[in-house]
């Protein structure tokens, strides 16, 4: 099956500063950016900020095609989002709003690419390890958006192969040849990562936990 993690923005690697900032720093960043813009919805402002954010994608050293290309995509989106809020709202009004997106999106989207998964994810599970004491298990919480990472590339590509195949025989308008083969493929996948958590012994109770719940309550 073919690739698709670019749609998520796979790591590039570098060597530039903004590769080698720490993660705290970069996460920050997108964070205030995006509240920025969001917060003051003024479409100069948006301008600055979605330049400053191009900028510091090509200083390290990603190719606008890299950072742009999952805009192809959200086009369309963007074009209906835009024209109705050119219709309800004005021009300027529908410039903010699709500006914004964009200028979130890629801000997160030059964090992806420019640290690894295993970096994104251990910074995770740091996050979550201060709500021990509500019961969160961080290791657990890395394993579960380790598979969800893994994941959404894969069902994403096997929807577009899906897509493409039934085009091939003219059954682009089918929703039974768009659907039925999207779902077995999810639903093989998932009992194969079933699978293979379970002859690793993950996503299983912990031994005391078991001991405990099948224990007889005393008289």
């Amino acid at each position: 099956m073919r690739g698709h993690a670019h749609l998520l923005g796979a790591y590039v690697p570098g060597q530039s500063l903004l590769h080698r900032a720490p993660l705290w720093l970069k996460f920050t960043a997108v964070v205030v950016l995006s509240a920025l813009v969001l917060g003051l919805r003024q479409l100069e402002v948006t301008l600055v900020v979605l330049a400053l954010v191009l900028a510091a994608g090509l200083l390290a050293g990603l190719g606008a095609g890299t950072v742009l290309r999952p805009f192809r995509a959200m086009a369309p989106v963007l074009l209906v989002l835009g024209a109705f809020q050119w219709w309800a709202n004005g021009l300027e009004v529908a410039a903010v709003v699709v500006l914004d997106i964009l200028t979130c999106v890629l801000a997160a989207r030059l964090l992806t690419l420019t640290t690894t998964g295993q970096r994104l994810l251990d910074g995770m599970v740091s996050a979550a390890k201060p709500f021990r004491f509500l019961g969160a298990d961080p290791e657990r919480f890395g394993l579960t958006l380790s598979l969800m990472v893994r994941s959404i590339p894969y069902l994403l590509g096997s929807a577009v192969d899906v897509r493409d195949a039934a085009k091939a025989r003219g059954l682009e308008r089918s929703p039974r040849a768009l659907l039925m083969p999207v779902i077995i493929n999810a639903v093989a996948y998932a009992r194969q990562t079933g699978e293979a958590l379970s002859a690793r012994g993950l996503g299983e109770k912990h031994p005391k936990q078991t001991a405990d719940a099948g224990a007889k309550p005393e008289s």
